[in-house]
């Protein structure tokens, strides 16, 4: 039978446990929630009223033709998706990526705001040429075209 010390030692560890078990819960629920973010269209997210500023969005759309304006690091454009338009304001730690121009599908992540600014603290972005399928047929460019090798004519003789 185990001694009253020793009681009160295991029951000590096994509350610790508890304690440390609950705070790890806590902690990994809570930073997956915080960095869980939801994607939408320019669309859905001008439908969702409250909703769309306290969630951590993920949007995407083409960069509107001569909307982008750099600052160092930091970017503000527009992004249209269906006929619709969002401002978006990027300040990054780094700055917009080169694939990041005029018609180039990009995609924001951030929170919007109530002024109705799309606040990104990332941004993606990529040259819609560079990724299209090609052409049925077409040269993929950068193979190189060689002209075609004649082959030697073989005669043969007996002798």
């Amino acid at each position: 039978m185990p001694s009253p010390t020793q009681q009160r030692g295991s029951s000590k560890i096994v509350i610790a446990s508890v304690v440390i078990l609950s705070t790890i819960g806590y902690l990994t629920y809570s930073g997956i929630a915080e960095n869980k973010s939801y994607y939408v269209t320019i669309s859905e997210m001008q439908k969702m009223g409250d909703v769309a500023h306290k969630r951590h969005l993920r949007v995407a759309g083409n960069v509107a033709p001569g909307s982008i304006q750099r600052n160092g690091t930091n970017a503000h454009f527009a992004l249209i998706e269906q006929g619709k338009r969002l401002e978006v304001s990027y300040q990054g730690a780094e700055p917009p990526p080169d694939t990041f121009k005029d018609d180039a599908q990009a995609l924001a992540i951030g929170t919007y705001g109530r002024d109705g600014v799309f606040h990104a603290t990332q941004l993606q972005a990529k040259c819609a040429s560079k990724y299209a399928p090609a052409a049925p047929g077409a040269t993929p460019p950068g193979t190189p075209t060689a002209a075609p090798v004649s082959k030697p004519a073989v005669t043969a003789s007996l002798n």
